[in-house]
């Protein structure tokens, strides 16, 4: 039985449900045409949805989109949300940056896909080279598909069985990284289907920030590659402690392990990534979501050394195939759109304008939060910005997994949403796109503000 004057994030269990209610009842007010469509989507896909997690939206029934452009969404009811979830990242830059969408149009004309290079390949690896630092690369379609592969790859030049990945870790569907640490044990994270084999026997996990622990793992040397992200994402934002990365490096390389940096969450920090504005040395690198502007598409780099022992390995292997690529990977549309991406959107320009706000929009939020007495605080990465339920910084996966509570996120995301304001579902998570204007902020800010002073009473 619940305690309904049980505190959860600083707001009594009482006060949640009676919040939550009342936004549930005023939700389908505005938004009849949404629920005929979820009525009659509901036989032929599962769920009502054509992929799952769009019922991880903390609402009686889906939005249905209608138009996506700049930093705002347009429902099928003609109601306009100033959008922070921006595709959970996918959209980043804002939705159908003027540049891309032409590129895409063009070559739309010329083909989508032929399993061949277009003259944009060449300008491409230039750019990937000129932006992120590494000098050789491989498009996929998703950061998945490029993080399997490159784990592959690693396992293959080094000759040892194993990955590391970090409790919390987000590398999207990679099968090796869904294990979690649980009494100090590797064990599968919770809620994973249909797994028929037993990762943890070939995946260690350690806590973030744990260099000790790293050192224990690698100096067995049976790690092939080390996969994080410079700063933990998903699982409410962990920031690595002062000297966490160049003690990764250096135990990665007295260990002869690989070191994976996945920034497709912490392409947010700046021109280049988390990797260049702190200069970061991996031996892979990988981007996906946002890297096209959305459409899909993503990289990984590598240095010479990798990509000479990737190229040896294909001269040695036997015939068959490699389990390296996809038929649509690197297609054509990718192509021209990842590199007008590169060329007219990912600019030192536009991180500028997404960073300074950014900052505009963390400290009106602290603010926010201060007035009404919340024991949370805001974290930024960038362009990247998370109210976080705890009121100290977090250390490592198992302190973020505690700020994570469901019946608070889903009252204030629904709170926020019936005042206009889209954050991302899964988290308190919320981007500053180039065409993010200093109006979204000041409706983001009012509408938090409204709803914690609903939350603060009682």
């Amino acid at each position: 039985m619940k305690n309904h004057s049980e505190l959860v994030g600083g707001v009594t269990l009482a006060t949640l449900e009676r919040y939550r209610q009342s936004q549930n009842a005023l939700y389908p007010i505005k938004r009849p045409k949404a629920a005929e469509h979820a009525i009659n989507a509901r036989s032929g896909f599962v769920n009502g949805v054509p992929m799952q997690w769009m019922t991880d939206w903390p609402l009686p029934y889906p939005l249905i989109i209608a138009q996506a452009k700049g930093a705002s969404l347009i429902d099928i009811d003609g109601n306009q949300y100033a959008d922070f979830c921006l595709g959970d990242t996918g959209a980043m830059f804002g939705h159908s940056p003027e540049s891309i969408a032409l590129a895409v149009q063009s070559q739309a004309q010329r083909g989508f896909t032929h399993m061949l290079p277009t003259a944009d390949a060449a300008i491409v690896s230039e750019l990937l080279a000129q932006t992120f630092g590494l000098p050789v690369w491989q498009i996929a379609l998703t950061a998945t598909d490029a993080n399997r592969f490159a784990l592959r790859l690693a396992r293959t030049v080094t000759n040892r069985p194993k990955i590391l990945v970090f409790h919390g870790c987000y590398h999207g569907t990679v099968d090796e990284t869904f294990v979690r640490l649980k009494h100090g044990k590797a064990v599968h994270r919770p809620g994973l289907m249909g797994q028929f084999t037993d990762l943890t026997a070939m995946t260690e996990v350690v806590e973030f920030n744990d260099i000790d622990s790293l050192r224990d793992a690698l100096e067995k040397r049976d790690v092939a590659c080390v996969i994080t992200e410079p700063v933990l994402t998903n699982s409410s934002m962990v920031l690595p402690n002062p000297g966490f990365h160049d003690a990764l490096r250096t135990l990665t390389r007295e260990t002869e392990t690989l070191l994976l940096i996945d920034e497709t969450h912490t392409i947010s920090s700046g021109y280049g990534g988390y990797t260049r504005v702190f200069g970061l040395e991996p031996d892979i690198w990988v981007c996906g979501k946002a890297i096209a502007g959305g459409v899909p598409t993503a990289v990984w780099g590598m240095t010479r050394e990798v990509a000479s022992q990737y190229e040896q390995a294909l001269l040695d292997k036997e015939s068959g195939h490699s389990g390296m690529g996809t038929t649509l990977s690197a297609n054509a549309l990718s192509l021209t759109a990842l590199r007008a991406s590169l060329e007219h959107v990912m600019t030192p320009t536009n991180y500028r304008h997404m960073e300074t706000l950014a900052g505009t929009a963390e400290e009106r939020l602290r603010q926010v939060i201060e007035r009404h007495k919340m024991p949370w605080h805001v974290i930024r990465v960038g362009a990247r910005v998370e109210l976080i339920f705890s009121e100290k910084l977090l250390k490592n996966g198992t302190e973020a997994e505690k700020t994570h509570l469901p019946e608070l996120e889903g009252a204030i995301h629904i709170g926020l949403l019936n005042q206009g304001v889209l954050i991302a579902p899964f988290h308190n998570m919320m981007l500053i796109s180039p065409k993010t204007t200093l109006e979204d902020v000041d409706r983001l800010v009012n509408a938090l503000d409204n709803v914690l002073r609903e939350l603060s009473v009682g």
